[in-house]
């Protein structure tokens, strides 16, 4: 048997870095800056305990462009690195200086800021560059050093009196099929994507700076222009800030900040801090979303250490959350080669469940402390919290602290009131509480005017959702069911000493039952006869609400958030049997029973916006010729 150890050979390995580290190659300069950063928040450190004898300063991270070398450099005034470290941190492939460092000083440095998770960002580099030099200086005291590698396993490393402070500069010669690279408005975009919220001021330029007047200045004096440092950056962003430290106004700014394109304001926000059992913190704006599903606008922004990472968050906020705006930052998350993608793993799911929890105690604490102001925020945040409770069962079982039940007439009812109000006068032949709904006022008009005149209370459940939503409360809550106003067992509502007396005998029923089947589409719509006292109208066309139920969840973005197969078009037609036309039907001779029930039948599709296209365009041009 023979044991060994396998060799991977540089020569080999060197081409896929170069092509395939990453899959966005712009991804280079988000890596070489953070690097930048964790060389200078090391020095920080270093200093802050004495060992670095050197000037801390105000240190910065600079850029530029040299159009004719073809070059760009990426300046820091960190650490820097000796000889023996550029051999052990560069050369090495895949060593992570950070990890090694975080290692060392494990307890004092474990507040610093350093990101540590990026050992083969370096050679990010070699994807835009057909050749990198670094020139770097370390703190300690000795010699600056050249490194030069053009790609291949081969490198040059001299030392160099070229630089006499401490910190590095990388220097890449960008090759010709990346010289986008070469363009300010391209660094910029990427400065902007990318270092936005960096914990180090970032130099790129310089602008024009007017300076005030000085007091007792002449009327014709021109004010001063100077030029500036153009710091593209904000390494003091609002969300590592504590929330004590900041006013509305400081959280408006920095949703601007944030998404310079919205106009419109938040309507709240939820401020994360949190540093055990893992470090997390960001903001949570709700904007202003009615029935707004939209979740591929305004992401979410995942940071690492103040360091963009993606604005694919799936996993670590929960699903519902995604339509909220805002930033997550944590060094706690696990990130895989590229920083792309999230790995499964138990922190993940913590911070998952901290933020779904830190939502809901949010929403009750607004129900409490204001309602009348919550209640006016309603309609523009249910959508998220339907969905929350439907998708999410910590935030469910949390739900009855803070979830409102609006009706047609604009009253709001917590779960509790709802129950505490109408389960006495809203119960089934079968004892089941049920709680009548609207999807749409103005079509369902006639059915909603007809409950209000028996004393039932209409909900208004209008939300894309909605049925998805009544679904789960359904299954959850004991011995309650939703029937939407226009469903076809609302005749099964009884209130308390209510009887209901038929104007015909059960002969006359069948005859006209026989009468009414000769004369429709047999195959769409089933014939109820019922004495219902609720309305006045002569036919009434509804639903089965399971299969009315289920077309809306299909229509709610066919393949996207809850996609389900299609469902038959098939109605009851409920025939009130104590109206006046159902006797009239009855009376007639057999050759006007048709045009009688077809006129009827019209006017009852019409009631439900069924009559459409020829069926529409006949009903208008014979009401015409009666008219006539």
């Amino acid at each position: 048997m023979a044991k060994g150890n396998i060799n991977v050979s540089v020569e080999n390995i060197f081409p896929l870095i170069k092509k395939f580290l990453y899959s966005d190659h712009e991804i280079f300069l988000r890596e070489l800056i953070s690097n930048a950063t964790d060389a200078t928040l090391k020095l920080k450190h270093l200093t802050q305990i004495g060992e670095a004898k050197v000037e801390y300063g105000n240190p910065m991270i600079e850029l530029k462009i040299d159009k004719k070398k073809k070059t760009l450099h990426i300046i820091d005034r960190g650490i820097g690195m000796t000889g023996e470290e550029v051999e052990k941190y560069i050369n090495e492939v895949a060593f992570s200086g950070a990890e090694e460092f975080l290692n060392k000083y494990k307890e004092s440095a474990q507040d610093a800021g350093i990101i540590g998770h990026f050992g083969l960002g370096f050679y990010s580099s070699f994807m835009v560059a057909d050749q990198v030099e670094i020139i770097t200086k370390s703190y300690k005291d000795e010699p600056a050093v050249h490194w030069i590698c053009d790609g291949s396993p081969e490198f040059t490393l001299e030392e160099t009196d070229s630089k006499t402070e401490h910190g590095t500069e990388i220097i890449l010669h960008i090759s010709k099929d990346s010289k986008e690279f070469l363009e300010d408005y391209k660094i910029s975009e990427l400065l902007q994507k990318y270092s936005k919220f960096n914990q180090i001021p970032i130099k790129f330029g310089t602008r024009t700076e007017t300076l005030p007047l000085p007091e007792g200045a002449a009327e014709d004096a021109k004010p001063e222009t100077v030029e500036v440092d153009n710091i593209v950056n904000n390494p003091n962003p609002a969300w590592i800030k504590k929330p004590t430290e900041l006013k509305d106004e400081d959280y408006l700014a920095f949703y601007h900040e944030l998404y310079p394109g919205q106009f419109e304001e938040p309507l709240f926000w939820i401020h994360l801090n949190v540093d055990y059992p893992f470090h997390l913190t960001g903001i949570l704006f709700f904007p202003r979303l009615g029935n707004n599903i939209n979740i591929d606008k305004d992401k979410i922004q995942l940071y690492q250490n103040q360091v963009f990472v993606t604005d694919e968050v799936k996993g670590i906020v929960p699903d519902f959350l995604m339509l909220l705006r805002g930033v997550i930052d944590s060094p706690d998350i696990p990130l895989n080669v590229s920083r792309s993608y999230l790995q499964s793993d138990g922190a993940v799911k913590k911070i998952s469940n901290y933020i779904s929890k830190k939502v809901a105690d949010k929403m009750a604490s607004l129900l409490k402390n204001d309602r009348e102001e919550f209640e006016k925020k309603w309609n523009d945040i249910k959508v998220v919290l339907e969905y929350g409770v439907i998708s999410d069962e910590k935030f469910s079982e949390k739900s009855d602290k803070f979830m409102l039940f609006p009706t047609v007439d604009e009253k709001y009812y917590t779960w509790d009131e709802l129950n505490e109000k109408l389960k006495d006068n809203q119960t089934d032949k079968d004892g089941k509480f049920v709680l009548l709904y609207a999807t749409d006022k103005e079509q369902q008009d006639a059915y909603i005017q007809s409950a209000h005149e028996k004393s039932y209370e209409v909900l208004l459940m209008d939300s894309p959702i909605a049925a998805h939503f009544i679904q789960k409360l359904e299954y959850t809550k004991e011995k309650i069911s939703f029937a939407r106003v226009d469903a076809d067992h609302i005749s099964n509502l009884i209130k308390k000493d209510e009887t209901s007396i038929s104007k015909l005998s059960d002969e006359q029923k069948e005859s006209l039952k026989t009468s009414i089947e000769s004369s429709i589409d047999k195959e769409k719509y089933t014939i109820q006869l019922e004495d219902l006292s609720m309305t006045d109208a002569p036919f009434v066309i509804t639903q089965p609400e399971f299969i009315r139920r289920m077309k809306d969840m299909q229509q709610t973005g066919g393949g996207g958030m809850f996609g389900m197969g299609a469902f038959p078009e098939m109605y009851n037609l409920v025939v009130n049997t104590n109206s006046d036309l159902a006797t009239e039907i009855l009376n007639k001779p057999d050759d006007e029973k048709a045009e009688l029930i077809g006129n009827a039948l019209d006017l009852a599709k019409l009631s439900q916006n069924l009559l459409k296209g020829k069926e529409l365009t006949d009903f208008i041009r014979r009401s015409f010729e009666k008219l006539k």
